[in-house]
């Protein structure tokens, strides 16, 4: 084992950005196989929660200490937002072009992008994809105001909530967020990642397409392990 080096050049790394968002919504069997890119993505902040401390005492002394299961929870800020999420918000058309509100909010999933940059290569070191399963939204926030000399453009905001989907296998438990990083994984891993959950277009060379979906996590494990027959 050799000794600890701290604050080398290519360990100087940092996280920024969002970008390439996607909604997915549940089809009959409760897959993810309907996806719409999200435009006008401003900020997605995550606050898990939960995860709270329970102390046992016996014989007069702490005993052991008990951690309850952590939620994920996050808020998405955008300008605007698919069509396909108006159900998520709780919109409905009776008719074509009228909205109601309060409906039932439908589930979702959500991809997204974040960049890392490092000390040695700038901005453009790598980046992360962020899967989350299983989430409702919470009725959003938003301001009109008047035009005035110097108009902003109205942001729209919303709380969501997940619900951890299985995970198979074995020693981990269920989960709603998966994050996978370039730096870990080869550039053809990442290109084959990301045609599934962006979808690929037909080609003149018989390439049938694919509709954009966000896999289920033990499919997420089967297409990023090392494969070491091949040397992947």
């Amino acid at each position: 084992m050799s000794k600890i080096i701290w604050d080398a050049i290519e360990d100087r790394l940092y996280e920024l950005g969002v970008s390439k968002g996607v909604l997915y919504r549940l089809d009959e069997q409760n897959k993810y196989t309907k996806g719409y890119g999200w435009n006008g993505l401003i900020n997605v902040t995550e606050s898990p929660s939960g995860a709270d401390v329970t102390k046992l005492f016996a014989d007069g002394i702490e005993y052991a200490n008990m951690r309850a299961a952590e939620e994920y929870g996050a808020s998405i800020e955008a300008y605007t937002y698919p069509d396909a999420f108006a159900e998520c918000d709780g919109s409905a058309q009776p008719v074509p072009g009228v909205y109601i509100k309060q409906q039932t909010r439908e589930p979702f999933g959500f991809c997204y992008r974040t960049e890392i940059g490092s000390a040695a290569k700038g901005q453009e070191a790598g980046y992360k994809l962020h899967l989350v399963y299983g989430l409702t939204a919470s009725p959003s926030e938003k301001a009109h105001a008047t035009i005035n000399d110097s108009p902003e453009a109205a942001t729209m905001s919303w709380d969501v909530k997940a619900t951890p989907v299985p995970v198979n296998m074995a020693g981990f438990k269920q989960t709603a967020v998966i994050e996978i990083s370039s730096l870990d994984h080869t550039a053809e891993k990442m290109a084959a990642l990301e045609e599934v959950l962006y979808g690929k277009d037909a080609s003149a060379q018989g390439n049938d397409g694919a509709e954009p979906k966000l896999p289920m996590p033990d499919e997420i494990f089967e297409m990023m392990k090392v494969t070491t027959e091949t040397g992947d």
